[in-house]
């Protein structure tokens, strides 16, 4: 039979196992941590943010910031550390008072869309959406492309120096409009005709020249999604934008496939 071992050898297992256990431990390879990935901040408004994607972070604010927007998308595939700012209705003025502030020295790379929410776009395609015996279409559009071309190149230049003197080693990125229309109302519950929809998109264009022009005056590079949105409008057979939606505050957004399809490519080879 087997000898039963003495208990003073079970009393002396007993206490160095630990201490064994203890020893490996100290000596044993520790993996190094992983070094954050370069500092993107992500600024803007709601075609930042990712409203129109039907789904957000529960961040406690009511920014609208979802993991489908492009600034998500682009930092999980290049690895960068993103600090997401962008929030829906955000203004020159808002971006200049609450988001800047995430902004360094040691910030890599920097993306806004802005300007949209400055004319009131919103504003305008509510009034246009209307029959056209009940609305002043011509006359809300009218009153933006003014504001684009007098009043929003001014607020431009001032948010865009000031990002590169809180960011002055980052390339910044801004990100333009897309056309939102493609000629042809398919929603039952909206009345833009041929003529408003083409005045609308012109003034998406005219929107895009001066965020170009204001981002060239700084060095920035400048996304325009114009031509990659060609033939993913409203009423398009594969939709990147929203048309008329519940809740209507989706509605005339990117969707998922807008800011994956459309936006992501766009802007990451310029990061």
């Amino acid at each position: 039979m087997p000898t039963r071992p003495s208990r003073p050898s079970v009393l002396v297992g007993a206490v160095l196992a630990p201490t064994l256990a203890l020893l490996l431990a100290l000596v044993a390879p520790v993996a190094p941590a992983r070094a954050a990935g370069p500092s993107y901040v992500a600024l803007g408004d709601s075609y930042s943010s990712g409203v129109g994607t039907r789904s957000y972070l529960d961040d406690g604010t009511s920014c609208q910031r979802s993991t489908y927007a492009y600034p998500r998308l682009i930092a999980a595939a290049k690895g960068y550390s993103l600090n997401f700012q962008a929030c829906s209705g955000a203004t020159t003025g808002t971006v200049t008072s609450r988001q800047l502030g995430a902004l360094s020295s040691t910030t890599r790379y920097v993306t806004i869309s802005v300007g949209g929410n400055d004319a009131g776009f919103a504003d305008v395609l509510t009034e246009c959406a209307q029959p056209g015996w009940a609305s002043d279409c011509n006359g809300a559009i009218d009153r933006a492309q003014a504001f684009v071309s007098g009043t929003l190149p001014g607020r431009l230049a001032t948010l865009f120096s000031s990002i590169r003197s809180r960011a002055s080693a980052a390339r910044v990125v801004v990100v333009g409009y897309p056309r939102i229309f493609m000629g042809e109302d398919c929603n039952a519950a909206t009345f833009f005709s041929p003529s408003e929809e083409t005045r609308l998109n012109q003034t998406a264009d005219q929107l895009n020249a001066r965020l170009a022009s204001a981002a060239a005056a700084r060095g920035f590079g400048f996304a325009n999604p114009t031509s990659r949105f060609v033939g993913h409008a409203v009423c398009d057979d594969v939709e990147w934008i929203n048309g008329l939606s519940n809740p209507v505050s989706e509605s005339y957004h990117p969707n998922r496939a807008g800011h994956r399809d459309g936006y992501a490519p766009l802007v990451s080879p310029l990061l």
